[in-house]
C-alpha cells in the first residue's frame, strides 16, 4: 500500500486551487501547542494539544541542519511523521522503514510541502502545518475516515539527504560499452562505441549511491538521457526538458529495459542501460523519435528518489 503522504503529494498537485498555493510562513508562536521531543535519526515524541488547527499554513524549522541546501527542483529524501491537529493522533510515520522522497517542484509534488521544504539544509528537522483550505485534509479524507476535511495536518520532517544529480561511488566503465560525461551540473553526453550494440539487455553502473534499493511497484524520480545506438541521436532527455522525471517502475508503465534494469539499484546512483528492440519498442519502433525497429537505445539514468 503506498503511503498517505506520497499519495497526497501526487493527488493534491492535480487540483486546480492547489496548483497557486501560496508558500506556509514561519512562525514558532503557531506551534506553541505542539511539543517534540529525540534526538536526530530517532522517531521523535510529538505531543500535541489538541484540537490544533492554523488558517494559514505555518512551518518551523526545528533544528537547522549542517549539510547542503534543497533547492527549487532538488529531490529530497526523509523521514516523517504526519500528526491530525484535530486528535493528536498519528496518522502514519516511516520511521522504521524505507525513507520517502519529494521533488521539491510545485509541479510535481503539492506546493505547500514543497515551498516549506525548499532551502532547508540536509540534517534539518522541520514542522509544517497544513491548514485545511490547501486541500490537503480533504484529498486525504477519501482514503481515511479518521481525517476530516477541515483538518489541520501536522509533518514531521526529518531531512536526510537532496539530490540534483547522482552522488555515490564512481564505477569504472566497462569496454566496449559507450562513455559517458557529465557536464557542470550533471548531464550526461553519451559517445557510442563502434560496431553492433549487445544482443541482451546491459544494466550497468556509472556511480553506486547508498540510498535505499529500488522495488518494484515504486514512483521513482529520475533525470535521463536517451539516445540511438546506431548514430548517437539524443532523443530525449530530462535534463533538456528542465526537470526530472517521476514514474512508477516495474509495472510494465513503461519499457521493459527500464523496468529490469532500474528495480534493485539504489537511489543516488547513475545506471547505463543499453536495451535490444525487445526489451524496448519492439518491431514497431518509434518513429516520431527516429527509433527504428531494428535500433538498440542507450539510457543514462540518475535514480534520485523513490516512494
Amino acid at each position: 500500500m503506498r503511503r498517505l503522504l506520497v499519495v497526497l503529494a501526487l493527488v493534491a498537485v492535480c487540483a486546480t486551487p492547489l496548483a497557486v498555493a501560496s508558500p506556509a510562513s514561519a512562525s514558532t508562536e503557531k506551534f506553541d501547542e505542539v511539543t517534540v521531543t529525540g534526538g536526530t535519526g530517532e522517531k521523535p515524541v510529538i505531543t500535541v494539544a489538541a484540537p490544533f488547527g492554523v488558517k494559514t499554513s505555518t512551518v518551523d524549522v526545528l533544528n537547522a541542519g549542517s549539510g547542503a541546501k534543497a533547492p527549487k527542483g532538488s529531490t529530497i529524501m526523509f523521514d516523517y511523521v504526519l500528526i491530525n491537529g484535530r486528535t493528536g493522533e498519528e496518522i502514519e510515520s516511516s520511521f522504521g522503514s524505507t525513507p520517502v522522497s519529494l521533488v521539491l517542484d510545485p509541479r510535481q509534488a503539492q506546493p505547500t510541502l514543497v515551498k516549506s521544504l525548499i532551502g532547508t539544509h540536509t540534517g534539518s528537522r522541520v514542522l509544517v502545518a497544513v491548514a485545511p483550505k490547501e486541500g490537503l485534509a480533504k484529498a486525504a479524507s477519501g482514503s481515511d475516515p479518521t481525517i476530516q476535511k477541515n483538518d489541520t495536518l501536522l509533518f514531521f520532517f526529518d531531512i536526510r539527504e537532496s539530490l540534483t544529480r547522482a552522488k555515490g561511488v564512481a564505477v569504472a566503465p566497462v569496454a566496449g560499452l559507450p562513455t559517458v560525461k557529465l557536464a557542470k551540473k550533471g548531464a550526461p553526453t553519451i559517445t557510442m562505441p563502434k560496431g553492433d550494440p549487445p544482443a541482451g539487455l546491459v544494466v550497468q553502473p556509472l556511480i553506486k549511491g547508498s540510498g535505499p534499493v529500488v522495488t518494484a511497484g515504486q514512483t521513482i524520480n529520475v533525470q535521463y538521457t536517451g539516445a540511438i545506438w546506431r548514430d548517437g541521436t539524443v532523443f530525449d532527455s530530462s535534463w533538456k526538458n528542465g526537470k526530472s522525471f517521476n514514474v512508477a517502475i516495474g509495472t510494465g508503465d513503461v519499457i521493459a529495459g527500464w523496468d529490469e534494469g532500474l528495480v534493485g539499484q539504489t537511489v543516488g546512483s547513475q545506471v547505463l542501460l543499453v536495451i535490444p528492440p525487445d526489451k524496448g519498442y519492439g518491431e514497431a519502433g518509434q518513429p516520431n523519435a527516429g527509433i527504428k525497429g531494428t535500433d538498440s537505445m542507450v539510457f543514462v539514468v540518475d535514480i534520485l528518489g523513490a516512494a
